[in-house]
């Protein structure tokens, strides 16, 4: 056997579908078990909590969504998602000051999950290849230590139990997932896990945007300043795909996350910044608040397992779960699932094969990882587990280095386009250690640091805002 002839995935979300439809293109036939109803229209659904909080797709995550499915990104847009050029068409209050808004060097998509979601399912499954089993609870994995074979399952209405064999399983069942347990259950030693938890909490509510504001206005982002050792209080206004303003506030372990419609409006308040409180003070609510406490930084390494099985691989949030805040997610999907696609066009034969394709998808959610977790480290109140050295060693010499970075980037041009390409999963973490950026960090012109939001006099009368009432950034050190 060359390809498999039947594939499994594991979970029909977002890496789930990905993870399947590349597995259409090398398989026969395509399973995927999901536990919810999946909506036939652009809608939440109770598998995906995350998806009422802001998301962004980053430009180099939506290059490989258009590679897997051509088309997709003028799709999007045809229906509504709004294109974010960085740092034009954003207006940043970092830890360090506010963001000039240099010239477009990458974008991301906004818009809501349900709506990205269900575009890129919609497309997916009209291949024709693919079998969505829903309202089906994965109880065990079947086979051995060696290989496994298939997966054991239960219809939820029914309370049927059902064996379904498989040439190869992909877990992307998401932060949920039981492979530990799974494969404890095959006589596998543990799989390493590494955890940063800062304890990061969402709060979100959908506004009605003035007119025009979608278009004619920047996404905002007011993000906190780990330096002045309190726990982080964050806010953003994104621009959504039906002329919507979706609302996150957010923090840190310690900081007391707004959960009613009363507590929303005065949070937004004690940010650092009173831009996006003023955004949000006169605008129409579409929507409650809905609260998530799922954001730790969780990743595991099954590549390492002296002993991997055949038969299987893992992907998504069940491999790297990383705090939704940096918007990495879904790019990291759309990494696996292209690292995934390139390693079955090798074949799966070959003793070892299994390892061979989940080294790869674990190489490609590294850069994503590490950027989330280091970030996470730098906050009070930041609870750690994990061995990864880039995280355990040096974090004094890493921090001021970090901060250096922050520093410049906000002022240089060269050095902002840059940390963008890497933050948006462009270019590799390692572009930050070469000679030619450390070069850009003593040479490029700085321009002088910003006293206020960089808001055009056209986008503030869009939103009936005056130059008065931006100036001044709370808890910046000096």
């Amino acid at each position: 056997m060359t390809t498999p002839k039947h594939g499994i995935v594991l979970g029909g979300g977002w890496a789930g579908m990905l993870a399947a439809h590349v597995l259409a293109r090398h398989a026969e036939t395509v399973t995927v078990i999901e536990r919810d109803v999946l909506p036939d229209a652009p809608r939440h659904r109770k598998g995906s909590p995350q998806g009422r909080h802001v998301h962004v797709l980053w430009s180099s995550g939506a290059r490989l969504i258009d590679g897997l499915l051509p088309g997709m990104v003028e799709r999007l847009l045809k229906a509504g998602a709004r294109k974010v050029n960085f740092h034009r068409d954003l207006v940043t209050l970092t830890s360090h000051g506010w963001q000039h808004r240099f010239p477009p060097r990458q974008y991301a998509l906004m818009c809501t999950r349900p709506f990205l979601d269900w575009h890129v399912r919609d497309q997916i499954l009209a291949g024709g290849r693919i079998t969505v089993r829903q309202r089906t609870e994965i109880l065990d994995l079947v086979g051995d230590g060696t290989r496994i074979s298939g997966v054991r399952v239960r219809d939820m209405d029914s309370g049927d139990t059902e064996t379904l064999g498989a040439d190869l399983v992909v877990d992307a069942s998401g932060r949920g997932s039981r492979l530990r347990h799974w494969l404890s259950a095959l006589d596998l030693p543990p799989v390493e896990e590494d955890v940063v938890d800062a304890g990061i909490a969402y709060s979100t509510r959908i506004y009605q945007a003035p007119p025009g504001a979608t278009e004619g206005f920047p996404a905002i982002n007011v993000a906190a300043d780990h330096r002045v050792r309190e726990p982080g209080r964050f806010g953003v206004v994104y621009p959504q795909e039906d002329g919507t303003w979706m609302v996150t506030l957010s923090c840190t372990r310690g900081a007391g996350l707004p959960t009613t419609e009363e507590e929303f409006l005065p949070y937004a308040r004690t940010l650092r910044h009173p831009l996006v409180a003023d955004l949000i003070s006169g605008a129409e609510p579409l929507t409650p608040v809905a609260v998530s406490r799922v954001g730790a930084n969780r990743r595991l390494y099954p590549e390492r397992l002296e002993r991997w099985p055949e038969g299987l691989v893992v992907v998504g949030d069940a491999l790297a779960a990383f705090n939704p805040i940096y918007g990495h997610g879904m790019s990291a999907a759309a990494r696996a699932a292209t690292a995934l696609d390139e390693q079955l066009a090798l074949g799966v034969d070959e003793a070892g094969s299994a390892r061979r394709v989940q080294r790869a998808i674990s190489a490609s959610v590294d850069d994503p990882w590490i950027m989330a977790a280091s970030k996470d480290v730098e906050y009070v109140g930041c609870r750690m587990n994990a061995k990864d050295p880039r995280l355990t060693g040096g974090a004094t010499a890493r921090q001021r280095f970090s901060d250096l970075i922050a520093d410049r980037a906000i002022r240089s041009s060269a050095v902002c386009d840059v940390v963008t390409d890497v933050i948006s999963l462009t270019a590799p973490q390692s572009e930050l250690a070469s000679n030619r950026f450390l070069s850009l960090m003593h040479q490029d012109r700085m321009l002088p640091e910003l006293t206020a939001p960089p808001l055009t006099p056209d986008e503030l009368s869009l939103v009936k805002l005056s130059p008065s009432s931006l100036a001044g950034v709370k808890g910046v050190p000096r």
